[in-house]
């Protein structure tokens, strides 16, 4: 089966790591709580948060510490985190039942099917795109999700005024992600919010590993 956009190539591989007994608890009993089911039509975020506010996607949301963080720090927006692998989303379901957080929500599906037939056309506020894989050796660079049809896809997606906030710790890959969301997109200063550093890459600093943020916006004019 094409992945969304007719791509034939997916930028995960499904990796049998293990879960753990209250993570596979939090999929089995929060999933239904703070999850949403994947759709083929557009989500209606009001409906969903009982109230309008600045909607956040957040691609790959990972173990989820960043996702609740910036959640919890910003109760003025509300977040989408869209993540496949089980461990992770059972951590971030855990972490948002722990901090009886409101304005988080979780898809376990494919990223690209999601923004593609979930996300209304200029509706998200931003979208954050936190050190997606950077599939290091050249030959396997195709399957980075960074590609110019991405980016389209996003910027058709963002609101006017709405702001891509990616992050990477490899050189290439982000100039990589520069050049193809500069195509596309217009520099911005800042992200929509500020993302707070995680222990592994508090970590990855300490050794001297160099973090390229990168903003860029959708203007009101396109």
């Amino acid at each position: 089966m094409e992945t969304p956009l007719g791509r034939p190539i997916r930028s995960y591989v499904l990796r049998q790591g293990r879960t753990t007994p209250a993570q596979k608890r939090a999929l089995e009993e929060l999933l239904p709580k703070y999850g949403l089911p994947f759709s083929g039509k557009n989500l209606d975020a009001a409906a969903v948060f009982k109230r309008k506010a600045p909607l956040v996607l957040e691609i790959g949301s990972g173990m989820g510490e960043t996702t609740v963080a910036i959640a919890k720090t910003h109760p003025e927006a509300d977040f989408i985190a869209v993540e496949v692998h089980g461990p992770g989303v059972g951590s971030l379901l855990n972490a948002i039942e722990r901090e009886g957080l409101k304005n988080l929500k979780v898809i376990r599906h494919d990223a690209l099917d999601v923004l593609e037939r979930m996300i209304a056309d200029d509706s998200l506020a931003a979208i954050h795109l936190f050190f997606p894989d950077p599939w290091p050796k050249k030959r396997h660079h195709k399957r980075r999700l960074v590609q110019r049809e991405f980016a389209a896809l996003a910027a058709r997606k963002l609101a006017a005024g709405g702001i891509l906030h990616a992050a990477t710790d490899w050189p290439d890959y982000a100039e990589q992600m520069a050049e193809v969301f500069s195509g596309i997109l217009q520099p911005a200063a800042k992200g929509l919010v500020a993302r707070p550093v995680t222990k592994f890459e508090a970590r990855g600093r300490r050794l001297g590993h160099a973090i390229t943020e990168l903003f860029y916006t959708k203007g009101a004019q396109r």
